[in-house]
């Protein structure tokens, strides 16, 4: 047996913004939108290893286009390391939503830290 611990996960927030090309959008161009954003975010534990501990979405109580903090969606995970949390943002650089990619329309920011030592119940 190893005296080897195995690395704790490395907790993420992926922090995302919603850009003024979105609200310029029609209707049609949003909902293309919105679509591409759920297939492209789904199973990321399957694709990248992560475990989601949770999300949040403020859109109810902001409105407008976040330019920064605070953000309009979190997605709050513990994974293996740096390079799947790079994997995950790379989606908003990657994905093509019609004739733009997906970054014409947010934004995308990850802190990385871990698990904090209180307010866990």
């Amino acid at each position: 047996m190893s005296d080897q611990q195995s690395p704790e996960p490395v907790r993420a927030l992926i922090c995302i913004g919603v850009r003024d090309a979105f609200f310029a959008a029609d209707a049609d161009e949003r909902k293309l939108v919105f679509e591409t954003t759920k297939a492209a975010f789904a199973d990321l534990s399957g694709r990248f290893g992560v475990s989601v501990i949770g999300t949040f979405d403020d859109d109810t109580l902001q409105v407008g286009p976040s330019s920064a903090a605070p953000w309009t969606a979190y997605i709050l995970m513990d994974t293996p390391g740096y390079e799947s949390v790079r994997s995950i943002a790379s989606i908003i650089r990657d994905t093509p939503v019609g004739d733009h990619l997906m970054w014409h329309y947010y934004k995308i920011e990850a802190r990385l830290g871990r698990g904090l030592f209180f307010g866990t119940e």
